[in-house]
C-alpha cells in the first residue's frame, strides 16, 4: 500500500518517552495542541515532558490531499511517519476517526506501541450523522471574492451547532487574494465517509489500551463496553461524565493526567 508523508508538528524534548496524537474527521493537528503542548511543556515543575508528535491525517491540515482515505491508509501512513522518525515504545493517542486509525494501527503494528489511548470513540461502525456537514462544505461558494463571514454565514445555514461551524472554519484559508480554499479534501472525504465511519475489523488487539469517553456522547454507550473488552482485553475506559464528544476540550486537564497515566504505566 503506497504512503503519504505526512505533515507534522514534533514538540518537547527529544530522546523523552514519544507520544503521537492523532485527531479527527475534518480536524487538523491543531485541535489537540492544548494537549499537546501540556504534555510536552508542563505548567507545574517536577512533572515529566514528552517527545509529542502532531500528525495530520492525509486528506486533512497540511497533509496531501489523495485518492483515497481508509484507516488502512492512515494507518499506513502514520506507521510510514513513525519509522521515519525512528519511534518505539509509543503512546498513540487518537480521537474518533484518528482513535480508529490509531486502533488499526495498534492491529497491524502492536510491537511499536506501549499504550493506546482512544478518546470517545469505539471499533463498531457508526451511523451517518455528518451527512448534513459534508452537504454545507461541498455547497460553500468559495470563488474569488467571497468571504469567510459569506461561508460562515452558509454553513450556519446547514450546521446548527455553533462550536461545530467554528471547528469546521479552522480549515478555511485564503489560498491568495481574494481566494478562499478549504485545507482539507472536502471532496474525497465526502467520497470515503463511509469508509471513515466503518468499522475497524474484528482483529483483538492486546496493547494496554485506555479508552477516555465523553459522559454525554453517543459514541461510546454503554452497550458497548462488552464488546470493546472482549476485542481489547487488556483495556479499561474511564468516563468523564460531564464531557461531550469533544473530551480533549472541554475536559483538557483531566484528559491530559489520564495521558500521562498511561504514558507511566
Amino acid at each position: 500500500m503506497s504512503t503519504i508523508d505526512l505533515h507534522y508538528r514534533r514538540l518537547g524534548p527529544s530522546g523523552a518517552q514519544p507520544i503521537v496524537i492523532l485527531h479527527g474527521l475534518f480536524g487538523s493537528s491543531d485541535n489537540l495542541g492544548t494537549i499537546a503542548r501540556e504534555l510536552a511543556e508542563p505548567s507545574e515543575p517536577g512533572i515529566p515532558a514528552y517527545d509529542v508528535v502532531l500528525a495530520d491525517l492525509r486528506d486533512h491540515g497540511h497533509s496531501p490531499h489523495t485518492e483515497a482515505a481508509t484507516y488502512p491508509h492512515m494507518a499506513a501512513d502514520v506507521h510510514a511517519l513513525v519509522v521515519r522518525l525512528g519511534l518505539k515504545d509509543i503512546v498513540l493517542v487518537g480521537h474518533s476517526m484518528g482513535g480508529k486509525a490509531a486502533m488499526l494501527f495498534a492491529q497491524r503494528w502492536p510491537h511499536l506501541l506501549k499504550q493506546l489511548v482512544v478518546i470517545d470513540i469505539g471499533p463498531r461502525e457508526h451511523t451517518n450523522n455528518q451527512a448534513h456537514i459534508v452537504e454545507a462544505l461541498r455547497t460553500a461558494d468559495l470563488s474569488p471574492g467571497r468571504t469567510r463571514k459569506e461561508v460562515e454565514a452558509h454553513l450556519a445555514q446547514h450546521v446548527k451547532e455553533p462550536g461545530v461551524v467554528q471547528f469546521l472554519l479552522k480549515n478555511l484559508y485564503w489560498q491568495s487574494e481574494g481566494q478562499l480554499a478549504w485545507r482539507m479534501n472536502v471532496e474525497g472525504l465526502a467520497r470515503d465517509l463511509d469508509h471513515i465511519l466503518a468499522s475497524i475489523g474484528p482483529e483483538a488487539v492486546r496493547v494496554p489500551t485506555l479508552f477516555i469517553r465523553g459522559g454525554q456522547s453517543d459514541y461510546v454507550t454503554r452497550e458497548d463496553l462488552p464488546a470493546i473488552r472482549e476485542q481489547f482485553p487488556n483495556s479499561r475506559v474511564e468516563t468523564i461524565a460531564y464531557a461531550g464528544h469533544w473530551v480533549h476540550a472541554q475536559a483538557p486537564e483531566e484528559v491530559v493526567a489520564l495521558i500521562r497515566n498511561a504514558a507511566q504505566s
